[in-house]
């Protein structure tokens, strides 16, 4: 009886003791982070100085992989066929979370079935600058020059399906106006047409025009953010302006895998927010023109719902073709 009943104890002791152990907590290794954009650029600035302060947080080593290219399409499509269980995180962005989505439906991914999402991290807005030909001083004057002339403004863009590209389709959507679009292949080409009057206006992210402007060598009517900016509050937003509800930029945040456990989710937003919010790090970002847009976990999951929204509307309306 005795070795029965001690047998008994053995036995309900193992699985106790196994459960007791449980799994390792999280982070337990090495956290791997893509970044779809090449060393350099803003995300990848973004990235390293996270990692270095989610590393500090968490007790994990944060490994920044760049993987640049097809606009983080590529780099999306392998990460949604990672292990969710945190040591694969994405630094996704606007391009592979709406824009290439929204351009081509036949993607082997679609943002909100195949991934998490953790938070939100930082905005990069564009300005509508014009040259200083133009007769407009403000965003109404300006929709007033273009709709006297359909068809004729010059608009330049980054590129065909690029954030400034799907910018100005969703301004000629909001504003009843039909400009000329001419692509060019980057935002530094763009720039140097508006100036030398070669096309008449564009989008531009902050940093590459706003010494120019300072310079009186272009012309700033507005901001695509539904706030002012930091770097150049005395900008107003083009939602102000009369296009209610204008909110367009080049958003990232940091997602994973579908399936990542709550839990994990909950530490990484909590470490997430905390970190952007040290003066380091948001003076950093004010620099190069970025906007904090960390809320929340649910905040970012509806903000990428809109941004899918906006630009399918936007495509569609610009005849934007895959191709």
């Amino acid at each position: 009886m005795k070795f029965s009943l001690a047998l008994a104890a053995f036995v309900l002791a193992v699985p106790l003791a196994a459960s007791g152990q449980g799994a390792a907590p999280y982070p337990s290794k090495p956290v791997r982070l893509v970044v779809p954009a090449a060393p350099g650029g803003n995300p990848d600035v973004l990235a390293r100085m996270l990692g270095q302060k989610l590393q500090i947080a968490l007790g994990a080593s944060m490994v920044v992989d760049n993987q640049p290219g097809a606009g983080g399409i590529s780099a999306a499509i392998g990460i949604a066929k990672t292990a969710p269980d945190g040591y694969t995180l994405f630094f996704g962005e606007s391009g592979s979370m709406a824009i290439g989505v929204a351009i081509n439906p036949k993607l082997p991914y679609h943002p909100l079935r195949d991934f998490t999402f953790i938070t939100g991290l930082a905005s990069v807005p564009t300005v509508l600058i014009t040259h200083p030909s133009v007769p407009a001083a403000n965003l109404q004057e300006f929709i007033s020059f273009a709709k006297a002339r359909p068809g004729q403004v010059n608009f330049g863009s980054a590129g065909i399906g690029s954030i400034h590209h799907l910018t100005l389709a969703i301004l000629e959507l909001e504003s009843g106006t039909k400009m000329l679009h001419v692509p060019y292949k980057g935002g530094s080409p763009l720039v140097a047409a508006v100036l030398a009057g070669e096309v008449q206006a564009g989008f531009s992210g902050i940093p590459n025009v706003a010494q120019s402007i300072r310079a009186g060598k272009l012309r700033v009517l507005g901001i695509s953010l539904a706030q002012r900016s930091k770097s150049m509050p005395d900008v107003p937003t083009l939602d102000e302006q009369g296009l209610k509800g204008f909110n367009v930029s080049t958003t990232m945040g940091l997602q994973a895998a579908a399936g990542l456990p709550r839990t994990i989710v909950t530490t990484l937003q909590s470490a997430v927010a905390k970190a952007l919010r040290e003066p380091d790090v948001a003076e950093r970002m004010a620099s190069m023109g970025m906007e904090l847009v960390e809320n929340g976990t649910d905040h970012y999951v509806q903000f990428v719902k809109d941004d899918l929204q906006r630009f399918t509307a936007a495509v569609k309306a610009a005849d934007i073709k895959f191709e």
